[in-house]
């Protein structure tokens, strides 16, 4: 079958992906639960509004911050559907174990209509077999692909080189936690290849916007949203990221800190406080027994002051 490539050297469906998340803040929600794990439609429609009506001009629906590779398929639907009926932006997750090849979550994700799929990070082999999945992915779905860099499964140099000019790429995401000298490594390449790079980086986020990220996709942004997106949409005025640094720093610190997979439970214990989510829905079930009630104090009280120090910021500005 022949596609269309523009000159650039990627589809016309990527490169339109790319242009919209150009300045966006996709926001990598999390999927409320009970401590049971219990997924409900209304507790869903409920906190994906807050999060737009927030700032957030996109969802990030199903990945990492979702658990979406511990969700039943049934679960993906549930919470990538909503999403779609939430958001003009939505992006999902493709996990190493959703194979292409007759796989049924990919199907439901074209189905449902998702923008982009972020591709999660596998034991690839060679530059070459990372390529076929990502040809693989491309062929069944036809929609545009986002490399994800990611802490656990750092992307080697040449695959990377060799997945950022695949036309069916249409943004990059770092998330190297504090390793900055290969998070601007990689956004300075994706720049050069003419991809939209979409930061990832929760710990390093003032930081990437500097080295030339132009949006983000973030699990720091599943609560305290009003942070992240004034980040994004105000990066480019003068010292105004300076300013904030102390702020999303504080917000980060708190929330991504070992067990740095427990950042799930925190950003939704954030959430809560928010009311964004009801007290019986902000539960992890795979780190309720790694956290504790102090922690949760320690959390939430981080988070207020770090939003109460933004708003103060924002304040003196507009009156500046």
């Amino acid at each position: 079958m022949s596609v269309e490539v523009y000159s650039g050297g990627v589809y016309p469906e990527a490169a339109s992906f790319a242009a919209r998340a150009a300045g966006a803040f996709i926001a990598a929600v999390a999927t409320p639960m009970t401590p049971t794990g219990h997924v409900d439609k209304r507790v869903l429609e409920a906190y994906f509004g807050g999060v737009m009506e927030r700032g957030a001009t996109g969802l990030a629906a199903g990945v990492h911050t979702g658990r979406g590779s511990e969700l039943s398929l049934d679960e993906r639907i549930l919470v990538v559907d909503t999403a779609r009926s939430s958001s003009e932006i939505v992006v999902t997750g493709v996990y190493p174990q959703d194979r292409p090849n007759g796989d049924a979550w990919l199907k439901a994700a074209v189905s449902i209509g998702v923008d982009a799929l972020l591709v999660f990070p596998d034991n690839w082999s060679s530059p070459e077999s990372a390529r076929d999945r990502f040809d693989e992915i491309w062929e069944l779905t036809r929609t545009p692909l986002i490399v994800f860099d990611l802490y656990t499964k750092p992307i080697p140099d040449s695959t990377l080189a060799e997945l950022l000019e695949h036309p069916a790429v249409a943004a990059f995401k770092p998330a190297r936690l504090r390793d900055a000298t290969a998070s601007e490594r990689g956004i300075r390449r994706a720049s050069t290849a003419g991809r939209c790079v979409l930061t990832g980086e929760d710990l390093m986020l003032t930081e990437s916007l500097g080295w030339g990220a132009s949006g983000a996709l973030v699990g720091l942004g599943a609560a305290c949203i009003e942070l992240t997106a004034a980040a994004v949409s105000r990066r480019a005025e003068a010292g105004f990221l300076s300013e904030m640094q102390p702020f999303i720093d504080l917000l980060a610190e708190a929330t991504f800190h070992e067990p740095m997979d427990a950042y799930v439970q925190r950003m939704l214990w954030i959430a809560v406080d928010e009311g964004l989510i009801p007290p019986e829905f902000g539960y992890d079930p795979l780190a309720c027994d790694r956290t504790g009630d102090a922690e949760r104090q320690y959390v939430v009280e981080a988070a207020r002051r770090a939003r109460a120090g933004v708003t103060a910021l924002l304040q003196r500005r507009s009156f500046g």
